[in-house]
């Protein structure tokens, strides 16, 4: 965590996504879910059609989100943006394997299945919590879920950030 006497913004917004996680179970349903569910928006921003023989290949506009997306991260923590980007270079590859190893079907499939799953996971524990979802309130907690995912497991390991 931050040692400055003023809390970061991040800090900010991780306190208040803490808040609405509490319950343990709901904390370990969103450790899976969370994580899940970005890989199936990468996935699914994958499969959006591009002309082929063009600059663009398939998975640009999975790359463009998550170049956005680093940037926000980069801007609340340097250490939080390289782990978030490991995280999307990660998912881009396995989005890549599948869409290379089964066809960009198997992936829209695959994406659309997670993302279902993992969003029902995602309530069943609000629901355990007894509180609604945080992007509810401000959809930037979207963007502040994953991170919140990753710096948990950043302090397991000691590593501040």
């Amino acid at each position: 965590m931050h040692d400055d006497a003023l809390p970061r913004p991040i800090d900010r917004w991780f306190d208040s996504y803490s808040a609405d996680h509490r319950n343990p179970l709901n904390v370990r349903i969103h450790t899976i879910a969370v994580p899940a569910i970005l890989w199936s928006v990468i996935a699914l921003l994958w499969c959006i059609p591009v002309p082929v023989d063009g600059w663009f290949k398939p998975g640009v506009c999975a790359a463009f989100g998550m170049v956005l997306a680093s940037m926000f991260y980069f801007r609340a923590s340097r250490v939080l943006g390289f782990g978030m980007l490991a995280m999307f270079v990660a998912m881009g590859a396995a989005c890549w394997w599948i869409a290379s190893a089964s066809g960009m079907r198997t992936l829209l499939w695959a994406a659309i299945a997670v993302f279902v799953v993992a969003w029902i996971a995602q309530f069943i524990g609000h629901k355990y919590e007894g509180r609604k979802p945080s992007f509810l309130t401000d959809l930037t907690y979207l963007l502040i879920g994953p991170a919140w995912v990753l710096a948990k497991g950043l302090r397991k390991l000691g590593i501040a950030w």
